[in-house]
């Protein structure tokens, strides 16, 4: 992997399938000092561990920024050019965009909006979802359809696109 970030990442993959972690040693070697902005929360014991767990691997050099709903104004708030940025995740984001019953269609379009302007390179890591069977509820699959809508939109920015599966990243774009 090069050190040298291209604007914009986009690395997608299922739960537990190591996205995350090749997300973080794609932007390590970028530079010294990273911006990590976390979308998650900790709603409950099983959120606060995976927090916790993604926390210890990082290690030192990352600095980390909250942002559960403001992701594009945290972006243009934080980025700097010396420091890469790595946002955890696009669907953490989604969630709490339909949990605050924000209008999505322009949050999706402020972020996309963002990031030409951006002086540092971004990694987003989010959860492909739309692989699995049609969701039984209409929650559920409105969820799956934003995730897909938002991921075609980052998709078609981003410079590389890598999908992991069982820790192993292929990539798709770039």
């Amino acid at each position: 992997m090069s050190s040298r970030l291209p604007p914009v990442t986009l690395v997608l993959g299922g739960a537990r399938s190591g996205k995350s972690a090749f997300a973080e040693k794609l932007v390590e070697p970028a530079s010294s000092e990273r911006l990590y902005l976390a979308t998650g929360r900790a709603w409950d014991d099983e959120m606060r561990n995976r927090i916790s767990s993604h926390q210890a691997r990082r290690g030192q050099g990352w600095k980390t920024v909250e942002a559960p709903v403001k992701l594009a104004e945290a972006l243009v708030a934080n980025a700097g050019a010396d420091r890469p940025v790595l946002v955890d995740c696009l669907t953490l984001w989604v969630t709490n965009l339909m949990l605050g019953e924000e209008d999505l269609d322009v949050a999706f379009d402020g972020l996309c909006a963002a990031l030409p302007g951006l002086p540092a390179p971004v990694v987003f890591v989010s959860n492909e979802v739309g692989l699995g069977i049609v969701p039984d509820n209409a929650v559920a699959r409105a969820f799956r359809d934003h995730a897909g809508r938002l991921h075609q939109k980052i998709a078609g920015l981003a410079d590389e696109v890598y999908f992991v599966a069982a820790g192993l990243p292929l990539k798709m774009k770039g």
